[in-house]
């Protein structure tokens, strides 16, 4: 394999490594294969030893999965990555990895629905504790701290709430208190393109790849990459042995090429959503909005600090409540009603009754997203015509 040959994200997508393949074909073949071939028995033998780095069985590893691995490892700067077959799988998979019976894990309140769901719901039956304190405030979560705490986990920006959180003051304090404490950051929104966790101080990062990643909306998958250490344990345990939790080499071919557009994308999210965010603020149907790129949002300055643009997703409250949200999202053309984010093509739903209906209406409150909550994944077409579109559905409510 080629390795990294420039400092620019854009350029690195493209070059910054290349598979090697018997015929030198640019794009990377897809190794649609459950089983490789050994030259002998010692060769097995050895590889499943550990003394052989080959391939095996594509649950172990796969050519078109490993670079796909090299690949978001460069662009995170991190040293191993191990890819999932759905972004649950990647945290999860993490997760089982690291913790146990009696262990206890510190996480902020404002989550995925599926991964609230998971900590708040499943981990008890493990006898796994965990604590939701507000990872915004350090000084709660280092008093959440116990001797046998062994994560702190959040997102940033936070689904769905676009709740910004100090990755950089939040690691170095945790690992001040308690070195060995990881802390975990679901990078989902941002992209390594906006931020880049390990380089503020995270231990591990996590994705859905079905979002920015890919890009295009055909593909579910996840991955996690941190140090070649913590990395090799969850590809041992949390993906071969707990979750099986595999991608298979064909969506691993189509992130590839996603990736290689996903600056000049993210640049274009980027331009869009500021620019509905900002109509999005002066709408009088609109009680609040939720956007990083605002000034008035409460985590703005820490996103200037963290992120190198604020990203392509926006939430709002509708004064009308959860009726005016279903009036909204119910009279719109181009804003497509899905769940899931990052596509080209503009997304909406309403997280209290989709992405996030495991939380219980006080457990929203608590985390501060109401039933009136829209989710807005601002795609790639003209900003005026998702404008347009959106005025269209706010004169009907």
């Amino acid at each position: 394999m080629g390795s990294i040959v420039s400092k620019n994200f854009e350029t690195d997508a493209l070059h910054g490594v290349h598979a090697d393949n018997a015929f030198g074909a640019l794009t990377a073949p897809i190794f649609q294969t459950s089983t490789f071939v050994f030259d002998d028995a010692q060769q097995g033998g050895d590889r499943f030893a550990g003394r052989d780095d080959g391939f095996m069985y594509t649950r172990l590893g796969n050519p078109t999965l490993r670079l796909l691995e090299q690949k978001i490892a460069a662009m995170e700067n991190a040293e191993e990555c191990v890819v999932f077959s759905s972004g649950m799988g990647a945290i999860s998979g993490t997760l089982l990895t690291l913790l146990g019976c009696g262990d206890h894990i510190v996480a902020d309140p404002v989550l995925y629905g599926c991964t609230y769901a998971l900590l708040s719901h499943t981990f008890p039956r493990f006898g796994i504790q965990v604590d939701f304190v507000d990872c915004a405030d350090t000084q709660a979560v280092l008093s959440a701290i116990k001797p046998h705490t062994k994560a702190v986990y959040f997102e940033t920006p936070a689904n769905p709430s676009m709740k910004i959180i100090d990755i950089a003051e939040l690691s170095a304090a945790v690992h001040r208190v308690q070195s060995d404490c990881l802390v975990m950051v679901d990078n989902t929104f941002a992209t390594p393109y906006l931020t880049r966790p390990l380089d503020l101080g995270a231990d591990i990062v996590l994705h859905s790849a079905t979002k920015y990643l890919n890009g295009h909306g055909d593909v579910v998958a996840g991955m996690a990459a941190g140090s070649h250490a913590i990395m090799g344990d969850v590809r041992r345990v949390g993906l071969k042995d707990i979750t099986g939790s595999v991608l298979s080499p064909h969506d691993a071919f189509l992130i590839l090429r996603g990736l290689k557009t996903l600056k000049y994308r993210m640049d274009a999210h980027c331009r869009n959503a500021q620019k509905v965010a900002e109509y999005l603020s002066q709408n009088e149907k609109v009680a609040r909005v939720y956007y990083p790129g605002l000034s008035t949002h409460t985590g703005h300055d820490i996103a200037k600090k963290q992120m190198r643009q604020f990203g392509g997703v926006i939430s709002f409250d509708m004064k009308g409540g959860f009726e005016g949200a279903k009036s909204l999202i119910n009279n719109l053309h181009i804003c497509v009603l899905a769940v899931s984010l990052g596509d080209a093509e503009t997304l909406i739903q309403h997280p209290a009754s989709m992405t996030h209906s495991a939380y219980s209406k006080e457990e929203r409150e608590a985390s501060g997203f109401t039933d009136g909550l829209v989710r807005l994944s601002v795609g790639l077409e003209n900003a005026q015509d998702i404008i347009d579109d959106l005025e269209t559905g706010f004169a009907k409510v």
